[in-house]
């Protein structure tokens, strides 16, 4: 399927737009007419950076949310702390992605956060959707080889078991999701639902050019072949085309045997994978000991903002810091 063109993105950014000031008048009459509210908006929990830098970006100018999971954390085994307890008991609004990414907050949610909405951004309507493709070589019809997209698995529909919930590294995700963080933030906070929504409005004009920028930017490297060390990248992959071919899963804690270590080469040559992407946590060394001798290069993708800054600038450095890391090491090397 060829490139959505830039008018194609921006009809359905405008189609975003157009939805929640129907459900800003709705909730809001007669603010149009209005300076924003005044006062402290409500408290607000964010689970993860990414989710938390696009709450930012709406609340900026009003309040800010509260960053549950530290940068330097993964979501998959994380253990509240005390302060933590304190700000979901306190919280009005708790914002995550769903069960199967931040497992750590069913139950809390459940007791401690129970008087709190929730606003579950995996299950609302109007996303992009994947599947996830697990470890090993992936089908052609599981890539965006050929500078084709993705074929994602639905829209508007909660992630099936087993689906990809790295929703944020989709842009057109994050439009939605920034709209639906307006439109309930303002049905809490009437007071301040006129800023809501100019923000949410900023923000889906600094997404959207941001997604255009990455679309030529990465296009040069889109054919190049490549593996992760696990798949959490389908969401940037399908909607720039991107030609990762596997995944090879490997434990950060655990240095593999010498079995392994030739399984995994002997992966990388079958793949003809230009580069093997690793994450934050792992070591150089361990990294570059899976390609030796195999000709692949080493590189390293983040998704989730390990290091950077929380707040609303976080979710355009992420974005374009994977961007970052797949040039270092995809540019100038060999197509299929």
């Amino acid at each position: 399927m060829p490139f959505l063109t830039e008018s194609i993105f921006a009809g359905a950014a405008r189609k975003v737009l157009a939805r929640l000031c129907v459900g800003l008048c709705a909730a809001l009459p007669g603010v149009a007419a209005q300076a924003a509210g005044d006062g402290a908006g409500p408290a607000v929990v964010a689970s993860i950076a990414p989710i938390h830098s696009l709450a930012a970006m709406v609340m900026e100018g009003v309040a800010t949310p509260r960053l549950l999971l530290p940068t330097a954390m993964s979501p998959h085994d994380y253990a509240l702390k005390p302060s933590d307890a304190r700000a979901l008991a306190r919280a009005r609004l708790v914002i995550w992605v769903g069960p199967g990414l931040e497992n750590f907050l069913e139950k809390p949610l459940a007791t401690l956060a129970r008087r709190s909405e929730k606003l579950t951004l995996g299950k609302m309507a109007g996303l992009t959707l994947r599947r996830a493709r697990g470890a090993g070589l992936w089908q052609a019809s599981d890539r965006g080889r050929g500078g084709s997209r993705q074929k994602p698995s639905g829209q508007g529909r909660a992630p099936a078991p087993g689906g990809d919930l790295h929703i944020w590294l989709d842009p057109r995700n994050a439009i939605a999701m920034v709209g639906e963080m307006a439109r309930v933030l303002a049905r809490m906070d009437g007071a301040n639902g006129a800023r809501y929504f100019a923000n949410m409005r900023r923000a889906v004009a600094e997404i959207s050019t941001l997604d255009a920028a990455l679309e030529a930017r990465l296009e040069p490297i889109r054919r190049v072949p490549y593996l992760v060390f696990h798949d959490a990248y389908g969401y940037f992959e399908g909607r720039y085309g991107l030609n990762a071919v596997g995944a090879v899963v490997v434990a950060p804690d655990r240095r593999p045997g010498i079995k392994r270590l030739r399984a995994i080469r002997a992966r990388l040559r079958r793949a003809g994978a230009a580069c093997v992407f690793a994450e934050p946590q792992f070591p150089r060394a361990r990294a570059a000991a899976l390609t030796e001798g195999t000709g692949a290069g080493v590189g390293v993708l983040d998704p989730v903002g390990v290091g950077l800054v929380p707040g609303p600038g976080l979710y355009p450095a992420l974005l374009n810091g994977l961007a970052d890391g797949l040039l270092a090491c995809l540019a100038g090397r060999r197509r299929p």
